[in-house]
């Protein structure tokens, strides 16, 4: 489908261009081909049309390229052909980058197309024409976001031969004035877009006023934090936006997270909070916090293999799984519910803590924590996860085995038996939960779903409520109003905290960590660690000790450079009633992570290709490059 338009417009210059009067022949109606006026005069055509459009919404990090999740210390990445990211010191210039004029180009043309499609119903154009501009806004978004200013194009350019190139050249243009061009056609998109919160994965008021408030929350904390990287600038305003405009942004965020009507936080089983949380991503069925999504469906064949490629290796329906493991850096970020910070308890002076159970150092936390994290000890499809680094004995050694469900003989026995779990982790063994730690968001619990034959039609939710309310609280806070307690305070509640946090307790801190626990694996660390300009402090290139990983919890700036794993053990001591059976962790870094992630100044916007430059030399290159 996604050459579905280029082609029909391709199809209408040929037929327009080719053909000649006096030839009868020529002049017949083609039957197998649909001429461009056809198209737009066609209601089912037009959304074909759009589908094609929607269905090209770019991505960075997403459910069909699981692999993106381990590139920014969230998690590991067990796979073998993915651990070349825990090797490496420096990100490329280019890793996100975005210059895609050629979907851009489509979308012009559907705007100027619909622009005088008469035949159409007016209510029907209006929504079409609405829904288009919405997404030429988010493609310039996306591009703004990792580019810094771009050319502002609005019409369908095309070459006339002539040999002069220069009419199409176009300079960048300033990011301040391309966020504003975003804003204006989001607030303009609202008058003809349907006001229908039960439509999730078309554009509506609330999906464009949703986006507004994310939009200018981004341009918002970029005038304000610019400041502390002066180098990432340009003189002619492409990269940075003045300090000055800083409160009108986030007033526009504020302003419009707000006007986000008909949604609300789900809260379907309140029962269990982390089941509730897990569930947001999997119910489709009057979901009231979605608000937009890129949804996939079994019978029309659009599937992915997220659950294929992360379900836990003890329970899969091929012969691999576990490919994302979460790291105990974003593990032990989840709060502890009398709303204070702390590393987990695992050991206790020089010895360890010993649990009865090896979800018991994991109590008392945020619901979150097990909504986002497949813990040891925890279930998935109603059966127990197997994750387990093997025993302990009572000088300290370790007996576990090299592959899944090894088997030995311990000390005083004569009979072999499993030493090391099925799930892992085993050191530098694909496919094994290497962290201790398995991902539950976004994984499918239907039988079928991790089969090949089948896979999964979990959707990728790109925009919902929670988020909305998070913006707004962040946009308040900047302001300095204390209504910023009150839209965060009921993202929190929702993970089972029952005291709020006061207006004193709302720090810029605060809100950066409660982003980073609601919105894990969700596509935003990156781009909030940009707009904050933290991402330099937080991904500094200097390897972290235990002590760091343990240290400044809570902290924006804490440093986040290497992936940290947990793993537990079961203690063998035989005689010793007070020890043996029981569970033990130790802080390891899987054997792969040997360099320490380095985040540039130039990596704040990405680097512009030199063929770009070299058809175009009205632009200008990012700094730092």
């Amino acid at each position: 489908m996604k050459k579905y338009f280029s082609a029909i417009i391709l199809s209408a210059a040929l037929f327009s261009s080719g053909c000649v009067k006096e030839d009868d022949f020529l002049d017949k109606k083609p039957t197998d081909i649909l001429l461009d006026e056809a198209v737009w005069k066609s209601k089912k055509l037009v959304l074909n049309v759009l589908a094609d459009l929607y269905d090209r919404i770019p991505n960075f990090q997403s459910i069909d390229g699981y692999w993106n999740y381990g590139n920014f210390n969230e998690g590991f990445i067990s796979r073998n052909g993915d651990r070349w990211r825990f090797q490496n010191n420096d990100w490329g210039y280019g890793e996100w980058g975005m210059w895609d004029y050629g979907y851009m180009r489509d979308l012009n043309i559907a705007i100027q197309k619909l622009g005088t499609a008469t035949e159409l119903e007016d209510v029907d154009r209006n929504v079409f024409l609405g829904e288009t501009r919405f997404l030429r806004a988010l493609l310039y978004f996306e591009m703004v976001k990792r580019m810094g200013g771009v050319p502002l194009i609005t019409e369908p350019m095309t070459y006339d031969f002539s040999g002069d190139p220069t009419p199409l050249q176009h300079p960048r243009a300033k990011e301040a004035d391309l966020y504003d061009f975003i804003i204006a056609e989001l607030d303009a998109v609202t008058a003809l877009l349907p006001d229908n919160p039960g439509d999730k994965t078309r554009a509506t008021k609330g999906t464009a006023q949703a986006y507004i408030s994310r939009v200018a929350l981004y341009a918002g904390s970029i005038a304000k934090y610019g400041g502390t990287t002066p180098s990432v600038t340009l003189v002619g305003g492409e990269v940075g936006i003045p300090a000055s405009k800083a409160n009108t942004y986030y007033n526009k965020a504020l302003t419009a997270a707000k006007a986000v009507q008909g949604y609300s936080l789900y809260l379907k089983k309140p029962a269990d909070l982390a089941d509730n949380f897990a569930n947001i991503f999997l119910d489709k069925g009057g979901n009231p916090e979605v608000i937009f999504a890129e949804d996939y469906k079994l019978k029309s064949g659009k599937v992915h293999n997220y659950t294929i490629d992360n379900q836990p290796m003890s329970m899969t329906e091929e012969s691999f799984g576990s490919g994302l493991n979460p790291a105990l850096n974003l593990v032990q970020e989840f709060e502890l519910l009398n709303n204070t910070y702390a590393p987990l308890n695992n050991t206790n002076g020089s010895d360890f803590v010993y649990y009865d159970n090896p979800l018991d150092i994991f109590a008392g936390r945020d619901a979150r924590l097990a909504g986002t994290v497949i813990l040891p000890g925890a279930s998935f499809r109603g059966r127990p996860v197997d994750i387990w680094g093997g025993y302990m004995l009572a000088d300290k050694s370790i007996i576990s085995g090299t592959n899944f469900g090894a088997q030995k003989t311990l000390p005083g026995k004569t009979a072999p038996e499993v030493v090391v779990g099925e799930d892992g982790p085993i050191p530098g063994l694909e496919w094994s939960a290497q962290t201790g730690f398995l991902v539950r968001k976004w994984l499918d619990p239907n039988a079928g779903a991790g089969s090949l034959g089948t896979a999964s039609d979990v959707w990728f939710i790109r925009m919902r409520y929670a988020e909305v309310l998070l913006n707004a609280a962040e946009a308040a806070f900047e302001l300095g109003l204390p209504e910023a307690k009150d839209h965060i305070n009921l993202v929190r509640r929702r993970a089972g905290f029952t005291t709020d946090l006061t207006a004193v307790d709302i720090t810029f801190d605060r809100i950066v960590h409660e982003r980073r626990i609601e919105l894990a694996f969700e596509d935003h660390i990156l781009w909030d660690n940009k707009r904050w300009r933290l991402a330099h402090k937080v991904w500094n290139g200097s390897a972290m000790t235990e002590a760091d990983l343990k240290a400044n919890m809570g902290k924006s700036d804490k440093i986040n450079t290497q992936v940290f794993g947990l793993t537990p053990y079961k203690v063998y001591t035989p005689g010793v009633p007070a020890t043996n059976g029981k569970w033990v962790f130790k802080i390891e870094k899987p054997n792969a992570v040997t360099g320490a992630d380095r985040f540039r100044l130039g990596n704040y916007y990405s680097y512009i290709g030199d063929d770009v430059i070299n058809n175009n030399p009205k632009i200008v290159r990012n700094p730092n490059q």
